[in-house]
């Protein structure tokens, strides 16, 4: 039985950005359960009037950036106002500068959003891809968004790993053979993605989600 008890009233609007690739009853049915008050749009005009922005995703980098394409000024202005955004799998390596995927698709460089500086490169032969299961975080340094959860465990699905151009972007890590990035924020803390789902992550990924939702709240 879960001994996470939702708020009592809506803490924040939230945005769910609809491009075509994300988990969204999921990522709604969480963020409603954190206190959100939860829109799904590939609207930009409904950022402006959100407290914070949800980029959630599941599949390819190139797909990913290419559905997204539109709205990618809207989400860069929403980040450099200072205002909460959030990857979540692939919304958080799209953060990112570029990935290996792509080239490793054969598919050329593809350029991410460039909010988190870096690149998402691929875990070695010897480790099984994609990497899916529970890990234990390790939060490597303070961020509203992981209160609470160290040394829990949440639930991965990939095949690639951000490497942040500056290690303080590291706000908490995870196991694969590798100390990869499971948590990264960009210097101005808000813009920030779980390598993880929180939406798939029991009583931890509640606690993060009620974290964003509070964060949010107070901007």
């Amino acid at each position: 039985m879960s001994t996470f008890e939702p708020p009592a009233e809506t803490l924040a609007d939230v945005v769910l950005v609809d491009y075509g690739l994300g988990n969204l009853r999921s990522a709604t049915r969480g963020l409603e359960r954190a206190g959100a008050a939860v829109e799904i749009t590939d609207d930009p005009e409904s950022f402006a009037a959100a407290d914070g922005v949800v980029l959630p995703g599941v599949g390819a980098f190139r797909e990913g950036m290419e559905n997204a394409g539109p709205l990618r000024e809207a989400l860069t202005d929403h980040a450099d106002a200072g205002r909460p955004l959030f990857g979540i799998c692939l919304g958080m390596q799209m953060l990112l500068t570029s990935s290996e995927e792509a080239d490793h698709e054969g598919e050329g460089e593809v350029t991410g959003l460039d909010l988190v500086p870096g690149t998402n490169v691929r875990f070695d032969v010897d480790r099984k891809v994609p990497h899916m299961g529970w890990n234990e975080l390790s939060v490597e340094r303070d961020h509203p968004i992981v209160e609470g959860v160290d040394g829990e465990y949440a639930y991965f699905v990939h095949s690639y790993y951000a490497e942040p151009d500056d290690p303080n972007a590291v706000v908490a890590t995870a196991d694969h053979g590798v100390d990869f990035p499971a948590v990264v924020a960009n210097e101005a803390g808000n813009v920030f993605g779980t390598q993880f789902h929180p939406e798939k992550s029991g009583e931890t990924g509640l606690r993060i989600l009620r974290n964003f939702v509070e964060y949010c709240a107070e901007r």
